[in-house]
């Protein structure tokens, strides 16, 4: 872990995938953007890894480091959705402490709380569902919450989450 640590804490800086200044007029600098860029990219993976997988000291150490609590992986998932989607309700909490945004939505539309009517996690659920993220999905013309869990066959169970 405290190599971990000391990789961050030099990535971040270098700003994470920016050169400086400097670099800019350099001849490598292409080289060293694409190399600070791939290293951006692997914090990121295993950001995203912590967070399927459950490892909370993991994600912690990101998160104290200064790690973006709303970074997203190439499909627009943010690390909530992962950690809601896998069960992981430790991170959840932990990066919902953080700021994470639990109205984003993904490329197709889905927040965290879909996340969590699809796999049954009614615990993540209720946890998430403490902020109405529907009134901005009424406007864009996306499915609210409720609308998704129809579809899913979970209106019932969702309709519980609003009555507690």
């Amino acid at each position: 872990m405290r190599i971990f640590t000391m990789l961050c804490a030099g990535l971040f800086s270098l700003g994470v995938g920016a050169a400086p200044a400097w670099a800019q007029a350099d001849s490598f600098s292409a080289t060293s953007q694409t190399v600070a860029s791939s290293a951006a990219q692997e914090l990121i993976d295993l950001f995203f890894a912590a967070a399927r997988s459950g490892q909370h000291d993991v994600i912690q150490e990101f998160l104290q480091h200064g790690f973006p609590v709303d970074v997203r992986n190439s499909a627009g998932f943010t690390p909530l959705m992962m950690a809601t989607y896998y069960g992981h309700q430790p991170i959840v909490s932990t990066l919902l402490a953080y700021g994470a945004d639990r109205c984003a939505r993904d490329q197709k539309g889905h927040t965290a709380l879909m996340a969590a009517i699809v796999k049954a996690e009614w615990g993540i659920a209720r946890q998430l569902r403490q902020v109405d993220c529907d009134a901005h999905a009424v406007q864009t013309g996306q499915l609210t919450a409720e609308e998704f869990a129809r579809v899913f066959g979970q209106q019932q169970q969702f309709q519980k989450l609003s009555e507690d």
